[in-house]
Order: structure tokens, then C-alpha cells, then sequence
């Protein structure tokens, strides 16, 4: 082929002196931490959690999971874009995501926020209000459905486009799978029911866990509050 080709011409008959193996991935238990960064003169602060555990996308919750943070922080039809930015006006932009490992078993959640930093506190609180809501009281079968519809469309779109592609089959070629595994992983998302879902959330979204840091000019703007006083 033309890439094989082009592989002789760059590397020869090249071996490496060494056996590859491949650096594995795994969980080391860490302390929760919320922490403030002070960086003078920035107009905008940036709120970056997360947490991590152990769970694999062969997982039996992987399915339900993967829709429950889509509901949660996957786009601008999700509970913490709507809370956040659309009902509150805390910040510019929010979104949250889940990961889960193919080869390691190592998983994360993570969430990002850009604000005003005079908004830090109020953007904290109804974070935490979004997460616990999640966890104790789930989310609805119109929430599920139409999340299922979005879910499905926005792959449809990466489906379409010449990068997803070819990133999608990269993976692949070193996992050992191919778009089989997504048209499973569909059909598993779009017979999901609520109260699988909400199980899945409930177990695994863990709010004591969740590292918060938050970057800003907050003695500025802890100074204009002031003087407003």
C-alpha cells in the first residue's frame, strides 16, 4: 500500500533495541481537595473538578453512564448548562464529562466553568446543587428520552466527518475493535431505562469526592465588593 510504502522509505529496516510495552494506566486513592489560585489582572476565572475511580467501557453500567453525565453536563440542553448559565447566569461556559477506560480500569468525571470571579461562591453552591440533585432524585423519562434522541444525532454528525473518523478507526486499530462496538453501544443506550440510569448515577457520582479548584482574581474582586460596603 501507499503508507506501507512511505513506512520502508522512512524507517528502513529500522528495530528498536527495545520490547514495547505499554505504560498501564491505574488508580491511586487521593484526598479531596477545593482550592483557590489567585492570578491577578484576569478578567475571567476557571473552575476546573474532578474525581476518579475504577471502570472499564466493558463495564455493565458504561451505558447508562455515558447517558447520565450527557444529561448532566454533556451539552446545552444538559442540567448544569441550563442551571448555570442559562437560569443563573453564573459563567460563560460549563459542561461536565465521564470517561471510562478500555484497556485500563480507570474512570474519571470531570466539569469545567468559566465565570466572573465575583460569581465563585454562588457557582460552587449550585454546582453541588446540581450534582446532589442528580444523585438523590434522578432524572426524568422526558429528560431520558430526549437525551437519547440527542445523543444519537450528535454521533450521527461525528460519523460524518472525515477527523472523527479516522480518530475513531485509529483507536480501534489498536484496541482491536471496530464500529460494531458503537452500533452495540447504541443499541444498549436506546433500550436504557430510567431507573437504570438513575442506579448507575446514584452509584457511581460521589460529590465528597469531586476536587475543585478555582483560578481568579478574587482579591480584586473581593476589594470591589468592599467598596461597595
Amino acid at each position: 500500500t501507499e503508507i506501507g510504502t512511505l513506512v520502508t522509505q522512512a524507517f528502513g529496516s529500522w528495530k528498536s533495541p527495545s520490547n514495547f510495552k505499554r505504560l498501564e494506566a491505574r488508580i491511586k486513592p487521593v484526598k479531596a481537595i477545593n482550592e483557590k489560585i489567585e492570578t491577578p489582572d484576569k478578567a475571567n476565572a476557571f473552575m476546573t473538578a474532578q474525581y476518579s475511580w475504577e471502570i472499564k467501557d466493558s463495564n455493565p453500567d458504561y451505558p447508562a453512564l455515558v447517558l447520565g453525565h450527557y444529561m448532566l453536563g454533556g451539552g446545552t440542553a444538559s442540567r448544569l448548562f441550563s442551571r448555570i448559565r442559562g437560569k443563573e447566569g453564573l459563567s460563560y461556559g460549563v459542561g461536565s464529562n465521564f470517561f471510562a477506560g478500555t484497556l485500563d480500569n480507570i474512570g474519571s468525571f470531570s466539569a469545567y466553568a468559566i465565570y466572573a470571579p465575583e460569581n465563585g461562591a454562588k457557582l460552587e453552591e449550585v454546582f453541588k446543587e446540581e450534582i446532589m440533585k442528580a444523585i438523590n432524585e434522578g432524572f426524568t423519562e422526558e429528560e431520558v428520552a430526549a437525551a437519547k434522541s440527542g445523543w444519537a444525532q450528535g454521533n450521527s454528525i461525528n460519523r460524518a466527518q472525515d477527523a472523527s473518523i479516522a480518530a475513531v478507526l485509529n483507536n480501534y486499530l489498536y484496541n482491536g475493535r471496530d464500529y460494531k462496538w458503537d452500533e452495540e453501544l447504541e443499541k444498549k443506550i436506546k433500550a436504557l431505562t430510567v431507573a437504570e440510569i438513575n442506579a448507575a448515577i446514584k452509584k457511581t457520582l460521589r460529590y465528597e469526592d469531586i476536587s475543585i479548584v478555582m483560578a481568579g482574581d478574587f482579591a480584586k474582586a473581593k476589594a470591589k465588593e468592599a467598596e461597595k460596603k
